[in-house]
């Protein structure tokens, strides 16, 4: 009996590991594409962690006149904000996506696409996000994708960083078994 709580105590430390490993390489590491002229910048939604802000702020700059703000946390007044700017230069929409998830908000990107001509998006999220949410994107939408990262620094325990990835290795898992849009 003690060797085989040996065994899984071992089978538990190395599964911790490799997810930590792992998830290093996949979610911290993960490819940010070069910002470049789009059809449409689409902000995901999730934290107010300067998402919404770097989202205007790249219209601003000239690489879109179309920026989509996901408002899944509907009230929320640090998106409300946004979606209150009236800018000649760029149309901000706030899309509530159903369902409110990463799934969702590529369903309404190809809707929105559809509707305006669109072959070209930068999505940004948080940059742990960008694989999972490269590949749901890449399900739902036949245009050129680009994805970003919220340009800061995020300070977590080191058991905040193993949730992170564990969270986003099962929605990636979750985003395979749906298979495409």
């Amino acid at each position: 009996m003690a060797v085989a709580v040996a065994y899984a105590g071992l089978a538990l430390v190395l599964a911790v590991a490799g997810l930590g490993i792992g998830g290093y390489f996949v979610y911290t590491k993960s490819r940010i594409d070069p910002v470049a002229r789009v059809d449409a910048i689409v902000v995901l939604g999730g934290d107010h962690d300067g998402r919404q802000e770097y989202g205007i702020e790249l219209a601003q700059q000239g690489i879109s006149r179309n920026v989509v703000l996901s408002d899944w946390l509907t009230g929320a007044e640090a998106t409300a904000k946004y979606c209150a700017i009236l800018d000649t230069r760029f149309v901000v929409r706030c899309v509530r996506p159903v369902p409110s998830t990463t799934r969702g908000e590529a369903l309404f990107t190809r809707q929105l696409a559809a509707e305006n001509g669109w072959t070209s998006i930068l999505v940004i999220s948080w940059r742990y996000h960008l694989p999972r949410a490269r590949y749901i994107f890449g399900q739902c939408f036949d245009g050129e994708i680009r994805m970003r990262a919220v340009p800061r620094d995020y300070r977590r325990s080191l058991a905040a960083w193993e949730y992170t990835y564990l969270y986003q290795t099962v929605g990636y898992a979750k985003a395979l078994l749906q298979g495409a849009c």
